[in-house]
């Protein structure tokens, strides 16, 4: 059993509109959740103290919602909340997670389901972006767009071809004809070159080096850049790198700089490695990783920097969880 919140508005206290949108949201979320009406066991509704003319209630009945038990209640009056709004709590027997139902007026008390929304998670390598970019995501049903998996991506393909990442001269012709893709299944991101999933090749110590060092050049931000772009305007998401927030997505609606100090940072790329199978000193991994921070943040291209309207998050002390709420928090203060 599941609970499916929706709420809609109508534009006066007229019977015949109160049916028409009661019906309608209730139609939606049935349709939205491929459910039947035989599967919803009660239905809810509250409304706000200028709809009188109508039970909802009584609208949904008449919308064919006969098996199932139905309430209606009057919200009290609240200075400065949504007028004329129709709220409901559908109770349904559904396994999967429910999809909320927002229309008409009432859009604007759930902007992250209404409205596409880009959020930028930037920050240095080790700080926990990839993780959290991918928590907030599955939380607010959107995707994770993984940045430095295409970053990773154009390094691997350099070297295939026997090319120094640091030589922009040879890597240029390169990127310009890269074929690369982007594609999700089962909400998870996947990573194609040349029409084979790299996912997990992309993963290790001299790629992500190497990736650093090619995503240094001009030629290669901007292909990679344009390809992000395009993802963002396409489709609510979540985007994890270094320059989000500053150059791929400048008019982001909400922007985090995540970070962490280096030693917390190394001793969580460590485990992850030593997790992996590997094994590599600890001092090793800090110091690819101190100089990693200073190639990023002394790059002519895109620098590592904080947006001036990002807000920086401090993870050294917290864990993913706790990271992720505060995240999760923001975003709601904000929506």
């Amino acid at each position: 059993m599941k609970a499916i919140r929706g709420a809609t508005t109508v534009d006066s206290d007229n019977a015949e509109q109160i049916r028409e949108r009661v019906s309608e949201l209730l139609n939606e979320i049935k349709n939205r959740n491929a459910i039947n009406c035989d599967d919803v066991e009660c239905i809810t509704f509250s409304s706000t103290d200028d709809i009188r003319s109508f039970y909802p209630a009584k609208a949904a009945r008449e919308a064919g919602f006969f098996s199932c038990a139905l309430f209606s209640a009057m919200e009290p009056k609240i200075s400065g909340s949504l007028k004329m709004c129709i709220r409901v709590l559908m109770f349904a027997d559904i396994e999967k997670k429910p999809v909320p139902v927002y229309l008409h007026g009432a859009a604007v008390l759930r902007k992250d389901l209404t409205q596409k929304i880009n959020i930028a998670i930037d920050g240095p390598a080790g700080s926990g972006k990839s993780t959290i970019s991918k928590i907030i995501a599955k939380k607010l049903d959107i995707l994770c767009l993984d940045t430095g998996a295409m970053y990773r991506a154009c390094a691997l393909k350099c070297i295939k071809e026997g090319v120094d990442c640091a030589d922009e001269e040879s890597v240029c012709p390169i990127i310009e004809k890269i074929n690369l893709e982007v594609k999700y299944s089962d909400g998870v991101q996947h990573t194609y070159l040349d029409g084979n999933d790299v996912s997990s090749e992309i993963r290790t110590p001299e790629i992500s080096m190497a990736a650093s060092t090619v995503s240094a050049h001009g030629c290669v931000r901007e292909k990679m850049v344009e390809l992000q772009r395009k993802i963002a305007a396409e489709n609510s998401c979540v985007l994890d790198g270094r320059d989000i927030g500053t150059n791929v997505l400048p008019n982001a609606q909400y922007k985090f700089f995540l970070t962490a100090s280096a030693e917390i940072r190394a001793k969580r790329r460590h485990e992850e490695i030593l997790a992996s199978g590997k094994n590599v000193h600890f001092n090793e991994v800090l110091a690819e990783l101190v100089k990693r921070d200073e190639q990023d943040r002394k790059r002519e291209v895109a620098p590592l920097i904080m947006a001036k309207d990002a807000v920086l998050v401090d993870s050294s002390n917290m864990s993913v969880e706790e990271v992720a709420e505060y995240i999760e928090r923001k975003l709601q203060e904000k929506i």
